[in-house]
């Protein structure tokens, strides 16, 4: 039985990064046989430069289509002027909604071999292993109403809304606990302002 990897190279470093990435994934399906298929799409700057926009129908098709995704970075200096609503990080929001990619998982492990090039005392970052289970699809990011008004002293001013529905919050809290339960069984909750 075939998988179907979608690979979105992106912009700046990524496709780079990406390119790295592929060839691990080849000498993987290669050496274990595991019938992993791959197809390209654009995201970000990239697709903004082919066809206008940063998600294209094009790619939002080959990614419900896929098993998985391989994403690489997105956005650059050459994009910083557009206007926000077709900027490339639209393309990372649109996809983040448009698939429910609502978790995300970022590991923090520092291996012995590092610790003394750490800025901090190995004595304090040893052994550190930490999984940071992110949301991507609510907050600030995703909230209603937001825009540029002039206040009633004349000057203007920029309002976003920051919400969190009570599933959005409940679909993450299980995730981390998933993961707490596989990792030690512990579990710190942060709110990040930005």
């Amino acid at each position: 039985m075939s998988k179907n990897v979608l690979i979105l190279p992106g912009d700046g470093i990524g496709p780079e990064i990406v390119a790295q990435a592929e060839r691990v994934l080849a000498a993987v399906n290669e050496k274990f046989n595991l019938g992993i298929e791959t197809t390209k799409g654009l995201i970000g700057g990239s697709a903004i430069d082919a066809t206008g926009g940063p998600f294209p129908d094009e790619t939002m098709v080959k990614a419900k289509a896929a098993d998985a995704i391989l994403l690489g970075a997105v956005g650059g200096p050459k994009w910083d002027s557009l206007d926000m609503a077709i900027r490339p990080e639209k393309g990372l929001l649109a996809i983040r909604s448009q698939l429910n990619l609502f978790a995300n998982l970022r590991p923090a492990i520092l291996y012995p071999q590092l610790a003394d090039a750490s800025s901090l005392k190995p004595e304090l970052v040893s052994g550190l292993d930490l999984l940071i289970v992110r949301e991507l699809t609510g907050g600030i990011y995703f909230g209603q109403p937001r825009g540029i008004r002039v206040n009633d002293a004349g000057e203007r001013e920029g309002f976003n809304t920051y919400i969190y529905s009570e599933t959005e919050i409940r679909r993450i809290a299980h995730q981390a606990f998933q993961a707490a339960q596989k990792r030690g069984k512990k579990l710190c909750s942060v709110d990040k302002a930005n």
